[in-house]
């Protein structure tokens, strides 16, 4: 038995309703780039959805990453592995990558740079049999964000783990892929009910964004939000509410905490309250330092 030939599906793009308000802090997080190596990418159509947004969507992460100073670890598993390392895993899925070792490469879009960690990959989770959990606890790090492939086995599987350790996972419900768009909601609906939060990748990196003098216009209050809903900021009208323009709470508190640093206090009570741009621009640039 082996991976089955996927067939495309359009990358979801709701994300379900999270049980928790978590969001990721920059000096907190460490971002999962896991097992996106060719051997994996090769049972999909990689021209066809949903891998050109997974890989933009990871890429976008990663630039976010480094501009926050976030670590980037990936996981990847060996050309070859002896039928004791690869245990019980030979009983569902074959001898994996030993049987094309050529195809062990992370995929050259994302290949790891210098400054990268990659953990070598032993089993469904990424702590198992590597230091993961100790190089986070030795960086003083209690958030992983995680992406790749598959999400409802070692995506899943990894966030489990992360929370049984006590560190919040957060999983990015459009950088991710599986075996089929049933697969990929159950993983999704899995973490957000059970141990995570689970965002889109617009949310995450929007939350990593380092602080930044906060707005000295309301167009460009306007144009932030805009880019966390992915809509242009021409469809975003003052008095328009937002929160019926798609933005939940996740999203909501991302702007919170990316304020927050910018040195701008504000709540979720606050701004829910009054869910327009033009409340929230009198209410945050009274706030604004220095003013």
């Amino acid at each position: 038995m082996t991976i089955p030939k996927i067939a495309s599906y359009p990358m979801p793009t709701a994300m379900p309703d999270n049980r928790v308000t978590w969001m990721p802090e920059p000096k907190r997080a460490v971002l999962l780039i896991h097992d996106m190596q060719e051997y994996f990418l090769d049972f999909y159509d990689t021209a066809a959805a949903p891998i050109p947004e997974l890989i933009a969507h990871i890429r976008q992460l990663r630039d976010a990453a480094d501009a926050a100073g976030v670590p980037v670890v990936y996981t990847a598993q060996p050309a070859e592995q002896s039928a004791q390392d690869r245990g019980l895993l030979t009983d569902w899925w074959g001898p994996g990558l030993t049987a094309k070792p050529e195809r062990a490469p992370v995929v050259a879009s994302l290949a790891p740079r210098a400054q990268d960690t990659v953990l070598t990959k032993w089993r469904y989770s990424a702590f198992v049999r590597s230091d993961l959990l100790a190089r986070m606890r030795e960086q003083g790090r209690d958030q992983l964000i995680v992406c790749g492939v598959y999400a409802h086995i070692g995506c899943l599987m990894t966030a489990a783990d992360a929370f049984m350790n006590d560190i919040q996972p957060f999983l990015v419900g459009d950088a991710l892929a599986d075996f089929s768009a049933e697969q990929h909601q159950m993983g999704l609906d899995y973490v957000s009910q059970r141990c995570g939060v689970v965002a889109s990748t617009a949310t995450v990196a929007g939350a990593l964004k380092p602080a930044i003098a906060w707005h000295a216009t309301r167009t460009a209050l306007q144009a932030e939000v805009a880019e966390l809903l992915a809509v242009p900021a021409s469809d975003l009208l003052p008095d328009d509410n937002l929160l019926f323009a798609g933005l939940d709470s996740i999203r909501l508190m991302s702007l919170i905490e990316r304020w927050r640093r910018a040195g701008i206090e504000t709540t979720f009570v606050e701004l829910a309250e009054r869910p327009t741009l033009a409340d929230w621009w009198e209410l945050l640039d009274a706030r604004r330092v220095g003013k």
